[in-house]
């Protein structure tokens, strides 16, 4: 199990994220506009650098939904490989088959 500190700021991270996307994306489009004076487009860089760094898309780290887990994410069912298995051989994953031979 992760720890809850961890789990917790990748939610706040998700929420920040989710809150500036649009001003993000404005900024972003004002910069990339080459049909713009350089001064306009200068501006947009630094208020762009002024907004939080959590409100990056980049920063949120994809985690298992049962345990945390940080690492073998599988992004179909948002769980790792550890809680998979143990959740496909108690037969509570939809699709999933134990195997035995």
């Amino acid at each position: 199990m992760a720890k809850t500190s961890a789990v917790e700021k990748n939610k706040r991270r998700r929420k920040l994220v989710a809150s500036q996307a649009a001003k993000r994306a404005a900024l972003k489009a004002t910069i990339m506009n080459q049909s713009l004076p350089i001064e306009e487009r200068f501006k947009a860089t630094i208020k762009l650098a002024g907004l939080p760094r959590d409100g990056s898309k980049t920063r949120i780290r994809n985690r298992c939904e049962v345990t945390g887990r940080p690492r073998a994410f599988y992004r179909k069912l948002r769980m790792s490989r550890i809680a998979l298995r143990e959740l496909g051989n108690l037969g509570k994953v939809p699709g999933i088959v134990k195997s035995s031979w």
